[in-house]
This record gives structure tokens, sequence and C-alpha cells, in this order.
């Protein structure tokens, strides 16, 4: 790779993609031949794992993980001279070792570190779901890009050492000469961009958010077929529409993303909270457990990047759940969304916004979550909001939980308090989010039936508190 500071952020030039999000829609799109096939998609942790999803989505294909850790030079970390794998998989890049003037002690004692790292994320991943079986299958493996192909080439190693019949090595973005070299351990590359020169991965991304174990954890559950969790399986449908919207709002456009599954039963729209935006990652994690129940889902900024460098655009609900009323309007006007009912998603302030635009004339909502709300702040509005609302807060966040009762209090809808044990205000914890994207999925679901007159629907609104 050409010599260039670790730190240097990436320019607006050489950005191809917008986020994770963005490159496994167009990853997607090159994949599209596997759809039907037995495949499945096996993502590098971490931040591969969340293009994975993506792409095992739109496939309609099963999702796991292929753990392996990149050997790095021991003064510089980020140059890999080799990989490690699961099962005892190992590449080195002996040329590189030898020009590194790395011995065998030092190698030694970078992949003992790795090597218990590696353990670690096996324990952790493996305790969500267990490995998949790769017998006659086509491996899918996919990263959100590859630098060296130091580690795809112990992740190709791995799936065949599994019992992989083929073995296809996908990703948004790869320097040419690597993917010609890993044409020799991979049955097929595909790579959307292969620009030059490149430095680092995150040079052609706009969002290169780190990714945790968490949310690695979260989008296997997701994927899972075990109780509670919601399938992404190779019976499920690929999604009708996966795309980039841009929505006239007055005399501004608003970005957004807009995710519709084969017969979708409802829409989902999503207002975040101060601070965030339609890449936030645990809405994104959120709307993938709603796509997976066949609700179509709408992650959009509620603000332009010039409104929100005024602070106090960022807290004016009125202002905000204007901006959600008019984007409801234009979801109504889309083809694939006609007729279907729709529920509003809002996290911090974003939930105030939710059920502000909710008591607009002409506004019809079917039902309305708020995921560590300030619903408070929707104030003298709170007794006119009729659509069913779900109130869900961490059990540690005191502050918020106190003003989710009081506003719970005021509300004369049927509405209920949801609290997550042990989970704080960014229901970080492991397995917190998926808890309450599954409080989220439930509720929506329940009245999208209730909304269209099929079965199931709910009582007599009542309160309650849980």
């Amino acid at each position: 790779m050409p010599d260039r500071p670790a730190w240097i952020e990436p320019s607006e030039e050489d950005a191809v993609f917008t986020d994770r999000l963005d490159a496994a829609r167009q990853l997607a799109e090159r994949l599209g031949r596997f759809a039907g096939v037995d495949v499945t998609v096996l993502g590098l942790p971490r931040g591969g794992v969340p293009v994975a999803a993506r792409v095992a989505a739109a496939l309609g294909a099963p999702l796991d993980v292929i753990v392996v850790r990149k050997l790095g030079v021991p003064f510089q970390p980020e140059l890999a001279m080799g990989a490690i794998g699961e099962g005892g998989a190992r590449v080195l890049d002996a040329d590189l070792v030898r020009m590194a003037g790395v011995d065998d002690r030092e190698l030694a004692e970078v992949e003992r570190r790795e090597r218990a790292e590696l353990e670690r994320r096996v324990q952790r991943f493996r305790a969500a779901r267990p490995r998949a079986d790769l017998s006659g299958q086509t491996a899918l493996i996919v990263d959100d890009g590859i630098a060296t192909g130091s580690t795809a080439r112990a992740a190709c190693q791995v799936a065949r050492a599994q019992g992989a019949a083929r073995v296809v090595l996908a990703a948004p973005v790869a320097p040419p000469d690597v993917v010609a070299r890993l044409a020799e351990v991979a049955d097929e590359v595909v790579v959307c961009a292969t620009p030059e020169p490149f430095y680092g991965v995150g040079q052609f991304y706009a969002d290169f958010s780190q990714v945790d174990d968490d949310e690695v954890v979260d989008l296997l559950t997701a994927a899972g077929s075990g109780p509670g969790t919601v399938a992404i399986s190779s019976g499920q449908d690929p999604p009708l529409r996966d795309e980039t919207v841009r929505i006239p709002a007055g005399s501004v456009l608003l970005d957004g993303n807009l995710c519709v599954p084969e017969h979708p039963i409802g829409l989902v729209v999503f207002a975040h909270g101060s601070g965030s935006s339609r890449f936030s990652p645990r809405n994104n994690y959120v709307a993938t457990v709603l796509n997976g129940a066949g609700i179509a889902t709408l992650l959009f900024d509620l603000l332009t990047t010039e409104e929100e460098l005024e602070r106090r655009n960022v807290f004016d609900v009125e202002l905000l759940a204007g901006r959600l009323v008019e984007v409801t309007a234009w979801a109504n006007d889309q083809i694939e969304l006609e007729g279907l009912p729709i529920g509003y998603f809002g996290a911090s302030t974003g939930a105030a916004a939710a059920l502000w635009a909710s008591t607009e004339p002409g506004v019809s909502i079917a039902s309305v979550v708020s995921r560590g709300g300030r619903p408070d702040l929707a104030g003298p509005r709170l007794p006119e909001v009729t659509a069913p609302t779900r109130l869900v807060v961490g059990g540690d966040d005191t502050v918020v939980l106190e003003l989710n009762r009081e506003a719970l209090a005021r509300l004369r809808c049927e509405a209920d308090l949801r609290v997550v044990p042990g989970a704080t205000h960014l229901f970080s914890e492991p397995g917190a989010l998926r808890q309450a994207a599954e409080m989220a999925r439930s509720w929506f679901s329940r009245h999208f039936v209730s909304s269209t007159g099929g079965a199931g629907a709910g009582p007599a609104p009542t309160a309650q508190l849980s």
C-alpha cells in the first residue's frame, strides 16, 4: 500500500460510499444472481457484518460470521503480514515478514496475542448462535473493504476447511492488484470499486464509524431462528425496494434510506434524536429487525447539514414534527407503500416529534414506539395522541424512565411502558438493543394487523406499566 499517514481523514474526492448501508446496497446489486442458490453469507467481524447482514437480507440467505484476525507488523499494526482464523488457519506474507525484519520471536508474540483475541470473539459471537454448516454450500464471504487481502485470504481458507463447495469473496472496495491475487484462493471475487491510489478502506467511506461486538451479536441474533428472534433465512423474499431517497420538505430536500420488503404489512418512519442521523447504527439495527418481520422502514435526516449547525433547530420539536408530517405525506405517494398503515419510531427528542406529528390534522398513524425517548417534550400534545403508543426505556436510565412514567400518565390512548432491565440510555449493554427492537416489532406488527382489519385486533385502549 502507498505510504499515507494512518490518521488522514477521507476526502470528498475519495469517498465512494456514504456509509456501510450504502455500500451494502451497491454490493447486493452485484450479487443478485446468488438469490435462491444454496449460499451462506459470512460477514468478517466487525465492520463486514453490517454489510453482510444487508446482503443476506437482499439475497434471502442465512447470515453467519467467519472469525479471522490480522497479524500486524509489530511497529506498524495496521500493516498486515498475515492472518489467522478458526480451525487453526494461518496465512503469512513471507516477503513482507522478511522485508519488515520480523523475527520468529516477534511473530510468535503477535500470533499469541491475536489468537487470544480470536478465541474471545469466537466465544462471544458463537454464543448468539452455533456456526453455520457450510458443507456443500457456496460460502459468500463479505467484508466492508479489502486492503492487503491477508484477512480475506485466511477467511477463504477457513471456509474451505469447513466444507464449502465454492467460495465467493465480496467487498465494496479493494485495490486492483489485491483483487487479482485473491482470485488465486477464491472461486470468484466480486468488488464494486477498485480505485487507485489505495491507502486504506476508510478512505472510500464518508462515514466509517467503528462497529462494536454488541452490534455484531445483535445482527446475528436478528438473523437467527431461535425463540424471540426474526429470521432472515433462505425462504425470505429479497427487498422490493432498498435505496437512498431524497424527500422534498418545504424548501429543502431531506436524505433518507427506504427499505421495502416483499409483501409489507406496514411502514415505520424513524425520527432520530439530537446528535444522531439516518446512519444511527442502533436505529439501523432496529430497522433490520422490522424488515425481517415484513415491515418497510424509512430512516431520514430531519434537518439538512446547514440547519443542524443552528443548535436550537435540533431541539425544536415543532419543527421536527413538521418535517415528519411532510415525509409521511411523501411516503403515502409512493406506489410500493400505497395503502400501508404507518407507524413512527422515535428515539430521544425524535420520540417527542413523533408523538407531536401523530396529532397533526390529516395524519393517520397506526402506532408509535419510543426508544429511550423524551415524550415529555411533546408537552400539551400528549393528551391529544390517539395512536397506540409504546414507551421503551432502559431500567438504569433513571431520569428518562421517570420522565416516561410522567408522560404515560398524560396519554389518553392505548399505551404502555416497557423497561429493559439493566439497560442505560443507548441500550449498549449485551442484548439490550435486541430486546428493545423485539418490543418495537411486536407492537408494530400487532397494530398494523389491527389497523387493516386482520386478526389480532387489540382490546379497548388502556394504559399499562411494566
